[in-house]
């Protein structure tokens, strides 16, 4: 399957380079990037799935290239492992709405191993109406852990949703995982 929209798409859209590291304790890590930083992330889901997680960013061609990504996945086995609390990476924000952008800028300032609520999020972009919004923003979040959602829970401490594989079972998870760790540091 590699690569195939790369022969389907016009050179006008960007090319998004892909790649897989099969095992972490999610299942395959898959990531994409643009010559503009990450587009796509997630997790344990196949190649099939991924491809089109990536093109509901907007279009694209694809080019399966692992070795173009893989210090993106690196980070992303690091963080599974415990031993990265910081992305350093650039986002590309193509196809993403301005309220997007910003919503998800606020969600990536919310430290390690701590939690903000949809309404807090929403107060940061001076859109504190739209507790609403800031979660569908969410919902349809395209890059995992690096744009940490899972830090994002209802005002009255609840989980609120995930729409990552295993939804709340994995939020809970990886909440729990980073409190235990940030205590430590």
């Amino acid at each position: 399957m590699h690569g195939f929209d790369s022969l389907l798409k016009p050179s006008t859209f960007p090319t998004v380079y892909y790649g897989t590291r099969p095992r972490s304790p999610l299942g395959a890590l898959w990531a994409a990037a643009s010559s503009l930083g990450v587009w796509a992330a997630s997790y344990g889901i196949d190649e099939a799935r991924f491809c089109e997680h990536i093109l509901a960013r907007g279009e694209a061609r694809l080019v399966y290239a692992p070795g173009k990504v893989a210090g993106i996945l690196a980070q992303l086995s690091e963080f599974l492992r415990g031993q990265r609390t910081r992305f350093e990476v650039r986002v590309d924000w193509r196809d993403m709405t301005p309220f997007q952008i910003a919503v998800r800028k606020a969600v990536m300032a919310v430290p390690y191993g701590q939690t903000a609520s949809y309404g807090d999020i929403a107060a940061a972009v001076g859109k504190p109406r739209a507790p609403r919004a800031v979660g569908g923003v969410q919902a349809s979040n395209p890059i995992a852990f690096i744009i940490p959602c899972h830090r994002i829970i209802a005002a009255d401490g609840g989980l609120g949703g995930y729409g990552g594989p295993e939804g709340l079972k994995i939020k809970a998870r990886l909440l729990a995982f980073e409190a235990k760790r940030a205590r430590r540091v």
